[in-house]
């Protein structure tokens, strides 16, 4: 295939005019000026009026939740085929929504790597998926009614070898408390220093990388200074979380979509401690990431799909919530692309480059002029999977 006619987004937040990309197979082997395809003798698919950019990276996604007022209790209705089924589903709408590769970052009794590995291989449609596998808490902490309970460093330790011997792609740790759970306050820090600092080598030595959702200030200091790879959500950064950050080149996945979409249907049946926090911690989140991405910090797109509201397959609309919270277009593109697949230790994807993956989204009009042109799927034209076609 040759697109040509349109613009092009590199996924480096470079918006190229007047270049064609050729793919054959699964590759996307020249991006160069068109006057260099002349002579092509295959079928072009047309970019006129379009932009042509590399499928989109959501890094925090949880598949076994459908976005429901409640999603624990729905989860608590079904069996284990029908979980694994349901995180198939919302897979397939991921992708659907011109998301080509996810990060699951936490699922119910690893029955998600089921569909992690179907999809992986090719066995049946969905996007590129890393799973975490049973997120790591402490007794009573956020996320115990799925993680892994772990209390003191050796715990600690033994969970991260059992998500490492289950065949988890990435450790997950609870720095934190947070808005999902009752009888947690999302500024309290949960781990200490020590069990991070132990939960987090542990990892790293068997080659894993590590994210921490991590809200209140205390908690996110300790992930960072235990050299955690990212932060999740990261509602309560204060200056001295952002230099050390800085200092470690630790990623921020902000998933304002997850607090965005609670306030937004207070009256449709989630329970109300969840209101109740994420209302008192709306306006934090959205400066916080304002200020970090002001510093210069590196952030990667990430959405906490599958929480009340946030549906699977509109996963885009956080790159609108981006915008709106002072990052520019080109930056949460970055952020959704390059730096998502950087953080996922996906290599050959997340741009547009010779020799990469073509992993692709086609959007009408031009995305860095209006951030809904992608956010909005109703704008999408196609989306392609290790080229090929899916929607």
């Amino acid at each position: 295939m040759l697109f040509r006619g349109g613009w092009v987004f590199d996924g480096t937040g470079r918006l190229l005019t007047g270049h064609g990309v050729l793919v054959e197979g699964e590759r996307i082997t020249r991006v160069a000026p068109i006057g260099e395809f002349d002579g092509y003798a295959g079928a072009p698919v047309d970019t006129t009026g379009a932009t042509l950019l590399p499928g989109l990276i959501d890094c925090h996604v949880h598949l076994i939740y459908g976005g429901e007022p409640d999603p624990f209790a729905t989860l608590d209705k079904l069996g284990p085929g029908q979980i694994t089924v349901k995180a198939l589903e919302n897979a397939q709408r991921t992708l659907a929504g011109g998301i080509t590769a996810v990060r699951d970052c936490g699922g119910k009794d690893y029955l998600e790597f089921a569909v992690r590995d179907a999809c992986n291989a090719g066995r049946l449609p969905g996007p590129t998926i890393r799973a975490a596998g049973r997120l790591i808490c402490m007794t009573g902490g956020h996320g115990n009614r799925t993680g892994r309970v772990a209390d003191g460093v050796g715990e600690v330790v033994k969970a991260v070898r059992e998500q490492v011997h289950a065949g988890s792609d990435l450790i997950k740790i609870m720095a934190t408390g947070g808005v999902m759970t009752p009888g947690v306050n999302p500024e309290d820090a949960h781990y200490s220093a020590e069990e991070m600092a132990a939960g987090i080598a542990e990892g790293h030595r068997f080659h894993k990388p590590c994210a921490s959702h991590a809200q209140g200030r205390d908690g996110i200091l300790n992930a960072v200074h235990a050299g955690v790879d990212s932060i999740e959500h990261g509602i309560f950064l204060d200056p001295a979380c952002i230099a050390e950050m800085l200092a470690r080149g630790t990623y921020l996945v902000p998933t304002l979509a997850a607090v965005r979409h609670i306030t937004d249907n207070s009256s449709a049946g989630i329970p109300t401690y969840v209101l109740e926090k994420a209302a008192r911690v709306a306006d934090r989140h959205r400066n916080s990431v304002r200020h970090f991405h002001e510093a210069g910090g590196k952030i990667a797109m990430g959405t906490d799909a599958g929480t009340p509201f946030n549906h699977h397959g509109d996963n885009a609309r956080e790159l609108a919530y981006m915008v709106e919270a002072g990052i520019g277009a080109a930056d949460a593109l970055t952020a959704a692309t390059s730096n998502a697949a950087a953080l996922n230790r996906l290599d050959d994807r997340g741009r547009i480059a010779d020799g990469l993956v073509a992993d692709l989204l086609l959007v009408s009009g031009n995305p860095i002029d209006d951030i809904a042109r992608v956010a909005d799927r109703t704008h999408h034209r196609a989306v392609y999977r290790n080229g090929r076609l899916m929607t």
